[in-house]
């Protein structure tokens, strides 16, 4: 009899753990310790609470590592054992560069449904035709930021910050594209500039820029202006964005000579341990109420209109994070220019010694 009790007792344990199970389900609770899934992003560009929430919702471990340019991220997944990361966050000429590298994995479209909340402007690009490699993340602008007490009102062009009144008052991206691309610009010329005869007045320009850089820093430029000890900085939108909030000494400048535009996306790196659940954070990051988290802390530039509508006037009437239409048409997309990035390398080399 002791044996028969036993037996529906544990009959009846199982069948209250199975509806408790059942009910957690229906309920939407996933299960804990769902897996885990390595995210390799820029610094300063994706909020611990979007990583949180993810986990939340589906008990999947969110581990973090971050680079601060392109170059620095490709080097390190090449480096590092295939596995060692699931997704990137690569920029326009990057996607391209590392599908013809054979680094990206494809992406499966009909697991991620919210890339309709993504603008038809922002898809199709010519980096990645069809989307098939990479989904838009955020986008923007690397243009000025510059105090009236320290610098003036009067700055309107890249070629004014080559004075050399301001000598050791200028915070820079530490990105060789984007600073020698500024420089390029400044003479009049492509930021993707091959010409030789050109890149050589590049250098030259560049000499003159040098003394005038105080720091050179592309995790948080914003901090230099904000604490006072630059008067000038060269940095992403949402930084300029930023100092814009904080302060009215500071105002924006989108340089009339074009300003370097970029278009980083999501993308899944081919050997990665956790393709399924790099794909359900691909379509969790496209909602719109988590893509309105991540301008909430890094006002870019975001190609999700359906967030777009969600976000507060104070994003929308930023001239840094809500961009000119005018500004984009005038600016200029870095590409990939193969083996020519050498001369680019080598001008870096010099300015940086």
């Amino acid at each position: 009899m002791k044996k028969i009790i036993a037996f529906l007792l544990a009959v009846s344990l199982c069948l209250v753990f199975a509806s408790c199970s059942k009910k957690s389900s229906d309920d939407g609770n996933a299960p804990k310790n769902a897996g885990e899934l390595n995210v390799f992003v820029w610094t300063e560009y994706m909020p611990q609470s979007v990583f949180d929430a993810f986990t939340e919702e589906t008990g999947i471990k969110v581990n973090v590592s971050t680079y601060s340019s392109n170059e620095d991220m490709l080097a390190k997944v090449k480096g590092s054992n295939e596995g060692i990361y699931d997704i990137v966050v690569p920029s326009d000429y990057m996607v391209k560069m590392m599908v013809q590298e054979g680094l990206l994995a494809e992406i499966d479209l009909s697991a991620i449904p919210n890339l309709k909340n993504i603008g038809e402007s922002y898809l199709n690009q010519g980096f990645d035709p069809g989307n098939k490699y990479s989904v838009p993340y955020m986008g923007g602008l690397a243009g000025l930021v510059v105090s009236k007490a320290k610098a003036g009102a009067d700055i309107t062009s890249y070629e004014q910050i080559f004075d050399a009144k301001y000598s050791s008052s200028i915070v820079a991206l530490d990105d060789f594209r984007a600073v020698i691309g500024m420089t390029a610009k400044s003479l009049g010329y492509s930021l993707n500039t091959t010409d030789d005869t050109e890149l050589a007045a590049v250098e030259a320009k560049l000499a003159e820029l040098k003394g005038n850089i105080k720091l050179l820093d592309s995790d948080s430029p914003k901090s230099a202006m904000l604490s006072g000890e630059t008067a000038i900085g060269f940095m992403w939108n949402a930084e300029i964005a930023i100092c814009l909030q904080e302060s009215d000494d500071f105002y924006a400048v989108f340089p009339q000579e074009g300003c370097y535009l970029f278009l980083d996306s999501l993308a899944i790196l081919k050997g990665a341990k956790n393709v399924d659940a790099a794909t359900q954070f691909l379509n969790f990051i496209l909602r719109p109420e988590i893509s309105k988290l991540v301008s909430d802390e890094f006002p870019y530039l975001n190609p999700n209109t359906a967030a777009v509508a969600l976000l507060p006037d104070s994003y929308k009437n930023n001239p840094a994070s809500n961009i000119d239409p005018a500004v984009i048409a005038n600016g200029e997309y870095v590409l990939d220019i193969g083996a020519e990035v050498e001369k680019y390398d080598g001008l870096w080399t010099k300015f940086v010694k």
